[in-house]
């Protein structure tokens, strides 16, 4: 009956008190507490009514027995953890995989019955390839013999990468492989060979860097699979790649050298691009002169071969009257392209010269030039074209 349950008339307490002056002492206690697990155990029932040395090893076995139960619970509360977002827990009995954890508070068996592996999935970590970066001062420590490899045409060059990768399967991680990162960095390092044996050195320096990065990501994260590693390559990025230093320099004369030829090539084409549609044009522009010239030769062919015909016909008719006219019209002509005009005065066998071709220019320089009319004469013209006509008849 409990203390304060109705019907208790007070005469016992909680520690068995019937007489109701206080609680017995810890040693009585733990006396009591004795006699209870030795009944559960099957203990000797003299031992209860043995004397003061048998009493005294009763009081120190119960504190045994009540440490024993103290010890118990802390090593109860020893298998309370806390899983925290990004993490995962993976629950090991006597070694063996067990269950996984979630992000939360969480219990398990104590050690050394059960034991729990937190591993971080969310953390980025990463490789590195031909070089060592210290953390605390910052200096990056050249490794030759991982950077140092052979292209395909046979080149040596110095290539350095780091490889960034997370966890990806807790449980593979930790019980496929014994050294997940050395074993990474094996693995990138062979698939970096495999790739850099496959391109030649100028591919690699210039503007296949991405490709050789994608393919080297690409061939390590196959290898892993394979391996059942548990991790996954997030990216692969090239630090730096370039040859040897001890061919450095003629390297960069090569490099120099081929640059100026592109540069050269490049003033070639840009050469080329400039003369070409202008001598493209010229030589339209020709052409079309050309065309057209022959076809103004053309036509004018025709015309005079027209001419000629329709004057042909016209001469059969009347021969006299045809040939007079070609005379007089082919005389027009010589004398229109003459300069010089000669006029036979009326009386006496003396003729004026005048310099039309001087008179001309002088007449640019001079508003007006006042000719004798006297000596010049609308008549005088007239006869003078008559006798030359007449002349003409008398040579022919």
């Amino acid at each position: 009956m409990a203390w304060n349950e109705p019907g208790n008339s007070g005469d016992k307490d909680p520690w068995g008190n019937r007489d109701g002056k206080g609680p017995p002492d810890l040693d009585e206690v733990m006396k009591n507490l004795q006699k209870k697990v030795s009944g559960i155990f099957g203990g000797d029932k003299k031992g209860e009514t043995g004397g003061s040395s048998g009493g005294t090893g009763g009081a120190s076995g119960g504190l045994l027995i009540g440490a024993l139960l103290v010890a118990l619970v802390i090593w109860g509360f020893t298998g309370v953890y806390r899983i925290s977002e990004g993490q995962q827990g993976v629950v090991l009995r006597f070694g063996e995989f067990q269950s996984f954890s979630a992000p939360g508070l969480h219990w398990h068996i104590p050690t050394p019955i059960e034991w729990v592996e937190v591993v971080d999935l969310g953390q980025l970590r990463a490789v590195e390839i031909g070089y060592r970066e210290n953390s605390r001062t910052g200096q990056v420590g050249q490794v030759p013999r991982e950077s140092l490899m052979l292209t395909k045409d046979e080149n040596i060059i110095d290539i350095k990468f780091a490889v960034q990768y997370r966890i990806g399967n807790a449980k593979d991680y930790l019980f496929n492989i014994r050294d997940p990162e050395g074993t990474l960095q094996q693995v990138s390092e062979a698939a970096i060979r495999q790739q850099v044996g496959r391109t030649v050195m100028d591919s690699i320096l210039s503007k296949n860097r991405e490709q050789v990065a994608v393919a080297v990501k690409k061939t390590t994260q196959e290898l892993l699979d394979r391996y059942q590693s548990g991790l996954v390559v997030t990216s692969v990025n090239m630090q730096d790649a370039q040859p040897p230093e001890q061919v450095q320099a003629a390297f960069d004369d090569a490099v120099k050298a081929r640059e100026d030829k592109q540069r050269l090539i490049n003033e070639a084409e840009a050469y080329r691009n400039d003369v070409l549609p202008r001598a493209s044009g010229e030589a339209a522009r020709v052409l079309a002169e050309a065309n057209a010239y022959e076809a103004t030769l053309v036509a004018n062919a025709l015309g005079v071969a027209s001419r000629f015909t329709a004057l042909r016909e016209v001469y059969e008719q009347a021969p006299e009257v045809t040939r007079e006219r070609l005379y007089l019209e082919t005389m027009e002509t010589v004398l229109s392209a003459n300069r010089k005009v000669m006029i036979e005065g009326d009386a006496g066998n003396n003729m004026l010269y005048l310099p039309l071709d001087r008179l001309i220019k002088e007449s640019d320089n001079v508003n007006s030039i006042n000719l004798a009319p006297s000596r010049i004469s609308q008549p005088a013209m007239q006869g003078t074209e008559s006798r030359t006509v007449s002349r003409g008849r008398e040579s022919r």
